[in-house]
């Protein structure tokens, strides 16, 4: 291992063959963290659950997953990162089968819990690795492959789920794990380097258990607080508070204590500090966008479902083209600049957002979120490079991991709060509206087709004219969830001042 890059030295075949088995691994995770989704209403009959209870399939795995992030550089220290990939990957292999076969509701979310536990290590390993097996002058295209299952597997995994499922059976969707796991597990056992273990302190339960407990609260506040609504329940408000508690001491603690599984050399490293910022703002956006794009395509523009994927479709092809891009561009290019002009584009799709209504042209829809796909997709691959580029090599599995924590927190937030506001204008608009129904309103006056029509004087009309104020008054919501979205990137377009650009090695040069 070089001492500066960090990077270990291997023949092009070995590298290719152990970057397959990351991508596979990456790929399985993220594509298990939505596969499911679509098959739930199968799965609420076959383990005799109600709607409540089903989502807990969703919620145990994210939950697990997210707090088993933060611990994995400690981990991969105290095993060995290659043991532990290994471990974890056999693990996840092990526990998808056993969700495929789960024949009660209490059975699915243990073996869900054990799967997002197991699962946890896989993206953070992956990346720490493909920054470990590339050297510097192709990390941009390396961390290019690696996004592409970290941001593709979400969007794809809805479409394979319910595909497995309307073919087979809701089961299949958990067995198609095995082959690829069986594959991937034995390539990292042969082609994968090993490194020396280093000697690490005690665990630090202290740490770890606040940070479970912040993190549980805070999951279970956002997935719950638009049924229990929201600050109107106690529930609500007291996991709030657990969260922000629970925050906030595992924060005094990592920064008190002698030993953390956390090191506080991470946040001394001014690229790395703004880069969490701005991966919170990709999280964010990139699947509450996408979450906020299905029902206003299919509700209000009135596509059928078929149609409805194939208009969403370039968004993901958007991303592709442009991670392959930056993967060629950030070794030529200040990835600041890079990511400006992700952020331009992110932003330009976000305004142009704003104007839909459901009468819009499908090109005009499909350039809008193609070119949100491309401005998501500029921003993540350069993020990747400038994360790690002062980062001392010992740090970055932790560092990769607590990338990716911080990103999945931004897309739960991301998501719970663009329902929230989605739900609370959608009310606000209606009364604003509602507020024009007045028999001195002249649309509304008899002597017309249309008054009669929307006469709220009778059953009919009431019902007619309640669809349509309600129909323009989620439009309007929609806009306002838009330019939400718009608000919350500026932050992180901040942060570019603070981030330093790397500098070309040698080699990068010479190449």
């Amino acid at each position: 291992m070089s001492g500066a890059a960090g990077a270990v030295e291997l023949n092009v075949e070995r590298r290719g063959i152990i970057t397959v088995c990351l991508m596979i691994a990456t790929l399985m995770q993220a594509l298990d963290s939505t596969i499911a989704n679509v098959a739930l209403p199968y799965m609420q009959g076959s383990l005799a659950a109600s709607s409540d209870e089903i989502t807990w399939v969703l919620t145990s795995y994210v939950v697990m997953a997210a707090i088993m992030t933060g611990p994995v550089g400690w981990l991969a220290t105290r095993f060995g990162r290659k043991n532990l990939f290994i471990a974890c990957l056999v693990g996840f292999t092990v526990t998808s089968m056993l969700c495929g076969v789960a024949g009660s509701l209490t059975q699915m979310v243990l073996y869900r819990l054990a799967q997002g536990a197991f699962g946890a290590a896989l993206v953070p390993l992956s990346q720490s690795t493909m920054l470990d097996i590339y050297p510097p002058e192709k990390r941009g295209a390396a961390m290019s492959i690696w996004g592409m299952g970290v941001m593709v597997g979400p969007i794809l995994g809805p479409t394979l789920g319910g595909y497995l499922t309307a073919q087979f059976d809701w089961r299949y969707v958990f067995f198609v794990n095995l082959p690829f796991g069986i594959a991937a597990v034995l390539g990292l056992m042969f082609f994968m380097p090993g490194e020396n273990r280093r000697g690490t302190g005690r665990f630090d339960w202290t740490g770890f258990a606040l940070l479970s407990l912040a993190l549980a609260a805070l999951q279970y506040a956002l997935d719950r607080g638009e049924e229990f609504d929201w600050l109107d329940s106690a529930t609500i408000v007291t996991c709030f508070i657990a969260a922000g508690l629970g925050f906030y001491l595992f924060i005094v603690h990592m920064f008190l204590a002698r030993n953390t599984f956390l090191s506080r050399a991470l946040f001394a490293d001014a690229n790395f500090a703004a880069s969490l910022v701005t991966i919170f703002s990709v999280g964010l956006v990139l699947l509450a966008s996408s979450a906020l794009l299905a029902p206003y395509v299919e509700n209000l523009g009135g596509y059928p479902v078929a149609a409805a994927g194939l208009v969403m479709a370039p968004r993901g092809f958007g991303t592709l083209l442009a991670m392959q891009a930056m993967g060629r561009l950030t070794n030529r290019m200040d990835p600041r600049h890079l990511m400006l002009i992700g952020y331009g584009l992110l932003g330009l799709s976000l305004y142009m957002q704003q104007g839909w209504t459901p009468a819009e042209s499908q090109i005009y829809m499909i350039l809008t979120i193609t070119i949100q796909g491309a401005g998501i997709g500029c921003v993540f691959v350069p993020l990747q490079v400038v994360a790690f580029y002062t980062m001392p090599a010992e740090l970055r599995t932790q560092g990769a991991a607590l990338l990716s924590l911080v990103r999945n927190i931004g897309s739960a937030i991301g998501i719970s709060l663009t329902s929230a506001v989605l739900q609370h204008m959608t009310q606000v608009e209606h009364a604003v509206l509602a507020a024009q129904v007045t028999p001195f309103n002249r649309a509304l006056q008899v002597g017309g087709a249309v008054s009669r029509m929307l006469d709220p004087a009778t059953p009919k009309g009431a019902a007619l004219l309640d669809l349509l104020v309600n129909t323009q008054a989620q439009i309007i919501a929609y806009i306002d969830d838009s330019r939400f979205m718009l608000l919350a990137t500026i932050p992180a377009m901040a942060c570019l001042l603070l981030m330093r650009k790397p500098q070309p090695t040698k080699t990068s040069a010479a190449t």
